[in-house]
């Protein structure tokens, strides 16, 4: 089956004609519903025209939120498929992926330039600058040169919908290299669907959704749910929470993404009292656990306008939701509902599975397995770890340990590569640091296991302290001591000025067990 994306941006933007779609912060550059599709339309036909890209081609965009909204989920109005290269990764990632895929053009800020120009013309790559480089370079051109001499027809580009790859992107690498995922237009179309099936109706006809997380993920999948509802987006290139608040002011946000360590940063700020926010209707939160007790801080402070959300690179973008109606604490059966992520959305199919790949009862402990048309096919030129990751009958395996409650919610306990093995007992280290996290002394708290010659792991925290705070060791040992089973206590806690994150905000616990394991032959990975 075939499917003319460009016809249905096209029907959109007649519908929401001259209403704002689009609108960038820090260069106040707006488009209307009719002005984005023309200008797409123009992008699109460059990228097929001038520089003669076809369907086996692909283009890469190294490009922040304002410029990156130019391209991300209109791209199936081109023929090649691009990658999405993750503005804050750094260099030897960006030429990791680029080589892995071999782009013949990329798109990329003028900042990055003068440190890329040379590897990225020693392998015949055309660049594309966004705005007027300094200087003139060969084999460089200029976007909104490119755009004025572009034509607007429209797309007449026929995907089918699940054979072409339209995008691809790796995923965070929290725990190793980055994995390419491939996706289709039905991967794309059905996430959508499954989000716009929520019965609690997250996105309103009028909504103004601030992106300041990369689009290049979490925050991106939210894209054409509002656009084809008619919503207005705002892009911010940086976390800056200071900003954040000022644009909620003055543009009336009614709706954002945001990760947890963000979220933290938020209860720890006076500044929502300095600024209007009544207009901010939904906080989407993902990415990594939440805190349970934090959570409630944040619904004290700010109101029940909190969802999470869950899904992954392979399974993108959103297949559990938990509700604003799931946040509402009544019962101690509620509060222990907000370290769930939700149930699952409409055509996902979700079970749990032991180690001999069978399924358990409910309330049992297993890995997550995931099927919906929203799975990818599996990770381009990796048949080794496609075969790991993905079941032979489509099922996304997705290395999350957890189970089903009898009310159809699900928990996540831990990754299963996290798992501590101490003594022989597992220790779940997302149940020690949701101890450790709820200390109002912590900031953030990580968990791993470290060698150990009896035990063969032994449990122990990183801890970053809140500013102008002083606990000791002891005072955190014996503070999970009330809380935690003996054997999943910290036997050893180290205080660090800051913990590994990647640019999604999530902890790379690689990172952090590196220096434990460097001298051990264990695979810390």
């Amino acid at each position: 089956m075939y499917f003319n994306f460009g016809s249905l941006m096209y029907r959109t933007a007649l519908t929401f004609s001259d209403r704002l779609a689009l609108y960038n912060i820090e260069r106040q550059r707006s488009f209307t519903f009719m002005e984005l599709h023309i200008l797409t339309n123009k992008i699109f036909n460059m990228i097929r025209n001038y520089f003669k890209l076809g369907k086996e081609d692909i283009y890469a965009c190294l490009l922040k939120n304002d410029n990156f909204s130019l391209f991300s989920y209109w791209s199936p109005k081109a023929e090649s498929a691009k990658l999405w290269l993750n503005y804050r990764d750094s260099k030897n990632e960006h030429f990791y992926q680029i080589d892995y895929l071999k782009p013949r053009l990329i798109f990329i800020e003028n900042e990055k330039l003068d440190d890329y120009y040379a590897e990225l013309r020693s392998r015949n790559i055309d660049i594309v600058c966004m705005d007027m480089p300094n200087r003139k370079y060969e084999g460089v051109y200029y976007f909104w040169e490119l755009i004025e001499e572009s034509e607007e027809k429209e797309s007449d580009v026929e995907i089918d919908l699940d054979e072409q790859i339209i995008d691809f992107r790796f995923t965070g690498g929290t725990t190793g290299q980055g994995k390419c995922c491939m996706y289709t237009m039905r991967n794309y179309l059905s996430g959508y669907y499954q989000l716009l099936s929520f019965n609690e109706n997250i996105f309103g006809d009028n909504e103004r959704f601030l992106h300041m997380l990369p689009i290049t993920h979490g925050t991106g999948v939210f894209t054409l749910p509002i656009f084809f509802k008619g919503g207005t987006q705002y892009t911010l290139n940086n976390v800056d929470l200071s900003l954040f608040y000022k644009t909620v002011e003055r543009e009336k946000i009614t709706s954002t993404f945001l990760v947890p360590t963000v979220l933290y940063r938020m209860l720890e700020t006076e500044m929502d009292k300095k600024y209007d926010l009544r207009s901010l209707q939904t906080i989407i939160y993902a990415s990594a656990p939440m805190n349970p007790q934090k959570l409630e801080e944040l619904l004290v402070k700010y109101g029940n306008i909190f969802v999470q959300a869950y899904g992954g690179s392979e399974a993108y973008p959103n297949i559990f939701l938990l509700g604003k109606t799931d946040h509402i604490i009544k019962t101690d059966e509620d509060r222990i509902r907000l370290a769930s992520c939700g149930r699952p959305l409409v055509g996902v199919e979700v079970k749990i599975v032991d180690d001999k790949e069978e399924q358990v009862p409910v309330g049992s402990i297993g890995e997550i397995w995931v099927r919906t048309p929203s799975v990818i096919k599996g990770y381009y030129k990796n048949e080794e770890e496609t075969l790991k990751t993905f079941s032979a009958n489509g099922f996304w395996k997705s290395g999350d340990l957890g189970y089903i409650d009898k009310h159809g919610y699900v928990y996540i306990v831990d990754r299963k590569k996290d798992v501590i093995i101490s003594g022989g007992m597992n220790v779940y280290a997302s149940e020690v640091e949701n101890v450790l996290n709820s200390h109002p002394a912590v900031k953030l708290a990580t968990v791993i296991g470290i060698p150990h010659s009896e035990w063969g792991e032994a449990v122990h925290a990183e801890v970053v302290l809140k500013d102008g705070e002083n606990v000791t060791e002891d005072d955190l040992i014996n503070y999970c001591k009330g809380t935690l089973a003996k054997y999943k206590v910290p036997k050893s806690i180290s205080f660090v000025d800051e913990i590994p994150l990647s640019p999604y905000g999530k902890v790379l616990k690689r990172i952090v067990k590196e220096k434990y394991w460097r001298e051990h032959t264990r695979n810390v990975n």
